[in-house]
C-alpha cells in the first residue's frame, strides 16, 4: 500500500513539472517578448532574441544543457550555472540571484530580466556563442515573418 502511496505522490509530482513546461512558439514568444521591452532593448530586436533562444533551446523552457567544466545552462536564454543562476552544485557567481531551476517554467519574466542584465554588460547579445555564429549580422526578419508586430534593429549591432 505504502508503495502506491508513493507512485501517486511521484506521478503528481512530474505533472506539476510538466504543467508548468512549456515550448513557445514563434510569434507567441515574439509577443511576449516585445511586452517585456526587448524589443529595441540595447540596440537588439525581437528577432535578434527570438534567433539567439531558438539556436539555444527550441523555445523550450524546460531545456537544461550540461557543459564539460560541470556547470549547466538553463531555461529558454540558456543561462549559466557558473555566472547566472545557482544550481546547487556548481560554484556560482549568480549574478541574477536566483536559483536556476526557476528558469525552466513557462514563467519567463525571471529569464527575461537575467538575460536583460547579461545583454547590458559590455558583451551584449555576443555573450550567447549562438547568437554570434547564427544571428548577427544576419536578416532577422524572417523571425518575425507572419507575426503580428515590426522589427526595431539598431546599424551599430551589426559589425
Amino acid at each position: 500500500m505504502q508503495a502506491w502511496g508513493t507512485v501517486v505522490v511521484t506521478l503528481a509530482i512530474l505533472m506539476v513539472v510538466t504543467v508548468d513546461a512549456k515550448i513557445y512558439e514563434r510569434c507567441e514568444l515574439a509577443a511576449r517578448l516585445e511586452r517585456a521591452g526587448l524589443n529595441g532593448y540595447k540596440g537588439y530586436s525581437v528577432g535578434d532574441w527570438l534567433c539567439m533562444a531558438h539556436h539555444e533551446s527550441g523555445f523550450d523552457t524546460t531545456f537544461v544543457d550540461h557543459n564539460p567544466d560541470g556547470s549547466s545552462e538553463y531555461g529558454i536564454f540558456q543561462l549559466n550555472s557558473a555566472w547566472w543562476c545557482d544550481n546547487g552544485i556548481t560554484p556560482t557567481k549568480n549574478l541574477c540571484h536566483m536559483d536556476c531551476h526557476d528558469l525552466l517554467n513557462r514563467h519567463i519574466l525571471d529569464d527575461i530580466m537575467c538575460a536583460k542584465k547579461i545583454v547590458s554588460s559590455q558583451n551584449g547579445l555576443s555573450a550567447w556563442t549562438s547568437w554570434r555564429r547564427h544571428c548577427s549580422g544576419h536578416d532577422l526578419s524572417q523571425w518575425l515573418k507572419g507575426c503580428a508586430m515590426q522589427v526595431k534593429t539598431d546599424p551599430k549591432n551589426y559589425p
